[in-house]
Order: structure tokens, then sequence, then C-alpha cells
């Protein structure tokens, strides 16, 4: 059987290609603001592109992405589609709430975020069964934690708060017939490194289902309870032992590549009598001398892995191998990649930021060359210049920012990530292709749910439907 989805905020399309991937997901519809990540998505995911230009409204076909501000779509046409998901992220930085003082008022004065408002809106008129929201961690803390509050009762008590939500859309694609709101089954930040990505990316993710789907209390439970297995990744070992950068950039799981292992690290030895600081002669005796150059033992050290049996290893190793085949990387080393959209391209670079990355080893940011003719002028923040590990998931790709920002490769031999290097660390597949400019592909990227993660999120909604169905 397959379940009808619709995709909102879709950006290039990370989450869906995901739930493609599947085999039990198609995407009825889905739109983006940018054109670029529209022609991107229309590109890899098969729907057509349609920009609309004209300042009405317009309404949502099936097998289209619309390229246009969300608050133009009318979504009531969908409506004859059963639609069993909606998935979306709207950007929720706008969202704000304003409570006056209790004698000033009869109840709670809201204003929220318009574009997490649409999101609102294409729940009330389509009332899939089941809905994926995904969001910044932040998202959690903001206003004091009030605009998360206000969020989980929308959803909850749709049919009640629909009235209150329409106050900040345009008066279009109202629901005439009856609202259900939503229980929240799953509300965790989760760190998809613990899900197969070769990254560390903490994301929000709610999923609701309707109400009136699930009436019986044991019935709610028993949703959670798989939904939490699969969503935490308890049946694959990837918590304990996550895949990593040197394993995806060369196609092969770890026990395959002690060679490459040392030969990258070889690279750094004496590093500290070339920058000569306190930082770095610190890495010499922390880092560099517990090194065993024994690739395995060296990535049970930087994962922090103990009580470890051979057993679990090769089982953890062979979830690796599976995943790497299941990406498409396994015997695909990324340095032997050319695609159409110049991904695999060498990013231009100014001399003065390959001579300073030769200074910093993996692991390390702008720190390590302070108070050197290498510093980084001007203020510095963390993620500044810093170098990926081979072994360990690697810190958040970025989809924007300035000089040092871009990521860096492990080898010394290389400074900035690759576009498609990116990309792999997000687990995208190489038959996948970026349309658009460089900054703009960066973006695309960056800016993407894990397809490796968007497949565990399908996984667990394929798992709430047998549970529903059985």
């Amino acid at each position: 059987m397959t379940y009808n989805a619709v995709s909102l905020f879709s950006g290039a399309g990370g989450l869906d290609v995901g739930f493609k991937q599947s085999g039990k997901f198609k995407i009825l519809f889905a739109n983006d603001k940018n054109p670029s990540f529209c022609k991107t998505y229309s590109k890899n995911l098969k729907l057509k592109l349609e920009e609309i230009h004209d300042s009405g409204y317009v309404e949502a076909e099936p097998g289209k992405i619309f390229a246009c501000d969300v608050s133009k779509i009318i979504f009531s046409s969908l409506s004859e589609c059963n639609v069993d998901v909606v998935l979306g992220g709207p950007p929720c930085q706008d969202f704000s709430v304003a409570i006056g003082p209790a004698r000033d008022r009869k109840g709670i004065k809201v204003e929220r975020g318009k574009l997490y408002a649409h999101f609102v809106r294409a729940l009330a008129v389509l009332q899939p069964k089941v809905f994926v929201f995904e969001n910044v961690p932040g998202l959690k803390s903001a206003n004091k934690g009030r605009a998360y509050k206000v969020i989980l009762e929308d959803f909850r008590k749709l049919k009640i708060r629909w009235k209150d939500v329409k106050k900040v859309l345009p008066p279009v694609n109202g629901n005439s017939g009856k609202i259900h709101g939503y229980k929240i089954i799953f509300e965790e930040i989760l760190d998809f490194s613990r899900l197969g990505t070769p990254q560390r990316r903490e994301r929000l993710i709610l999923i609701g289902i309707r109400e009136d789907v699930v009436r019986k209390r044991s019935l709610e439970e028993a949703l959670k309870n798989a939904v939490k297995d699969i969503m935490r990744g308890s049946k694959k070992l990837f918590r304990k032992y996550p895949l990593t950068p040197l394993e995806v950039f060369e196609g092969k799981p770890l026990p395959e590549l002690e060679d490459v292992y040392k030969d990258v690290m070889m690279q750094w030895n004496g590093i500290w009598n070339e920058v000569k600081t306190k930082r770095a002669r610190r890495w010499k005796k922390e880092v560099w001398e517990k090194l065993t150059f024994d690739v395995i033992e060296d990535y049970l050290t930087a994962n922090d892995v103990e009580n470890s049996s051979q057993d679990e290893l090769e089982k953890a190793f062979k979830e690796h191998e599976a995943l790497l085949k299941e990406l498409g990387y396994f015997g695909v080393p990324a340095y032997s990649l050319n695609p159409p959209d110049l991904t695999a391209e060498l990013p231009r670079e100014a001399p003065a930021t390959v001579e300073r990355m030769k200074m910093i080893p993996p692991d390390e940011n702008y720190e390590f060359v302070r108070g050197t003719r290498w510093e980084v002028e001007g203020k510095s923040i963390s993620f500044i210049y810093r170098r990926i590990h081979p072994l360990k998931p690697s810190y958040t790709i970025m989809a924007y920012g300035g000089g040092g920002t871009h990521g860096y490769h492990y080898d010394r031999r290389r400074a900035t990530l690759k576009l498609r290097e990116r990309a792999r660390l997000q687990t995208f597949p190489d038959t996948f292709h970026f349309f658009g400019r460089p900054t703009e592909l960066r973006a695309q990227i960056g800016e993407a749910v894990p397809p490796a993660a968007g497949r565990v999120i399908a996984e667990a909604l394929l798992t709430v439907f047998k549970i529903l169905e059985s």
C-alpha cells in the first residue's frame, strides 16, 4: 500500500527523498518559496515545477511543486486526494507570543508566526491522519518556552484554536467541516548521527496523529512506544557506533580503511613544532600521543565507546556496510565522482585560508593557530575554520556564513569540503543533482533534513499505519 503525502517548506527535498526511498510514500504536492530549491526538488523527485508569479491565490495541484509564498496556496483542491501525511519544517523566526496582563484579557491573545500558521492551515483543511513537524531545537526555548507551548496546543486543540489561528491568515481556504485536533505521539530533539547520518545534527521532531483515529489510550501508548523505539535508533547500533566521514568519503566500512586512516593522520606528525603554541603542545600530549593508528581502536577512543565486544563490533560494521550500500556509496569513493551539477569541483580558496588550514589538525578550529601568523583576524567563534575528524561524525554542515564556515576536510592536503562531500555528509544519493549558483547549492544542502534521517521517520510512520490497520 502507498500513502499520500503533502510536503510544505520542502527545500531541496531531503526529508522527502527519505520518504520516497522507503517505497511506500507518494509525494502528491510540494511547496517552497525559493525557485532554485524548487528546481532541484522537481528534477530529483519528479514533480512538475510551477513558478507562481501571480499576486493572487492559486489552487494546489497534485503532481506539482509550487515555487511561491505558501500564503498564496489554496489547499482545499487536494481534499479529495486522501492525504495521509503532511510534512514540513516552517521557519519559525517570526513566531512570537504576546500575553497581556490577566486583568486586561478574557483569554490569551497570541500572534503566531505567519509561516507556521500556514502549516496549521494545511492540517485543518486536509486533516491528514498523521503529520511530521521538524524544526530547530531552539524553538522549544523561544519566547521563554511560550511559543512552543502554543504550537503544541494548536496541534492538540486544533478544532478550538482554529478561529484564533485564522486571524493571521488570508480570508481563503477555511475548513467548513469538522476539524479534529492531533495527539502528539513523538516530541524530541534528535541527533541524527544516532540514526546513521555521519554528522552531528540536532532537530526537533514532532509526530502527531489525528485524535479520531486513535481514541483508545492503550492504542495511543502502543503507537508512542513503537515510534519512540524507531526514532531513537534503538533497533540499530549507530547510537553507540556512529557512521564516519572517512567511511562515506571512501565508500568502505572502517575495518577496510586501516591504511587510508594511517596516511591521513601521519600527515599531522610534528604539527606542534610548526605551530609552536601552548594549544598545539597540549594537542600533542592529549591527542597525538594517545593515537594507536589502529583504525578501530582510535575510532572507539574518539567516540568514547566503552564495553565493546567483538561480536557487537562486527554487527555494527555490518550495519555501516549495509547503510553505505543503501546510500549508493559502497565501493564508490567521493573523489571518483564527476556529477553534472559540478558539486565535485574543488572550491576556490584564498591562499591565506589554504595555509591556515595546513596548520589546523582534525577536530580543531581557529583557536589552534591563535597567536601565530595564521591567526584569524577579528572576532571568532567555535565553528570557524574547524576540520572534521575522519573517525567522528562531522559537526553540523552549515547552509550560510562567510569565511571559515564552509567545512574543512580531515586530509591535510585539502582545505574546504567539496559540495558533493557535504552532500554525502548529509546522506544525499550521488544521483541527486543540485541546480543553482554555488551559494544556492550550499544552502540547499545545508538546510536539508538528511535523507537517511527522513527514511527513519518514514519507517516510524509506516509502523504507525501498520498498527492502525491491524
